[in-house]
């Protein structure tokens, strides 16, 4: 009875190296790995830093300057309760999308100080998703609106009214582009 370990010492130090190059070539894809998370880690950073400082001041500034000017302007009535229903539904998102921040902060934060987590993408997803549709409609709708009823009484007040919208907007542009 021969051994096989005998028949073909070779072998041996053969398959050792496959195996040692098999696991080299893993190793040798960690600095995308790493660059991934260095990365992730500089988004949420980032976010947490913008998404307090830009979104939740912009809602309290539309909610305490913008929304309650054009409804004091809006003239009794149908334009009135118009204006009335899109400051709600705009309030609601506000809310809306404050509170899936809220729930989404805490993991990023420890992401940003680079822990390893989970980030549920279908909760990322609709909250950009809802951001967009909300600043779309904004955009579309209200803004438009606000314009025209502001600029009835106080063609200065329509502008007050766009150019805080827009420095908000600018300031967003610019803290993007910092945290590419």
């Amino acid at each position: 009875m021969t051994n096989e370990l005998n028949d073909h010492p070779l072998d041996n130090f053969s398959n050792c190296h496959e195996g040692i190059i098999s696991h080299l070539n893993k190793f040798e894809q960690i600095t995308n790995f790493v660059e991934a998370a260095t990365s992730a880690r500089k988004i949420a950073e980032d976010t947490i830093a913008f998404f307090r400082a830009a979104v939740f001041d912009h809602h309290a500034e539309e909610e305490r300057d913008l929304f309650p000017a054009v409804l004091a302007s809006a003239m009794p009535g149908e334009e009135q309760s118009i204006v009335q229903m899109m400051v709600d539904g705009l309030t609601a998102e506000h809310r809306e999308i404050e509170s899936q921040w809220v729930r989404m902060e805490p993991k990023l934060l420890r992401l940003a100080k680079g822990h390893l987590i989970e980030i549920d993408g279908a909760a990322v997803q609709k909250l950009v998703a809802q951001y967009t549709a909300h600043a779309s409609m904004e955009e579309r709708e209200f803004l438009p609106l606000a314009e025209k009823i502001l600029g009835r009484t106080d063609p200065e007040m329509a502008k007050l009214g766009l150019a805080l919208h827009t420095r908000h907007v600018v300031r967003a542009a610019r803290r993007g582009l910092r945290g590419s």
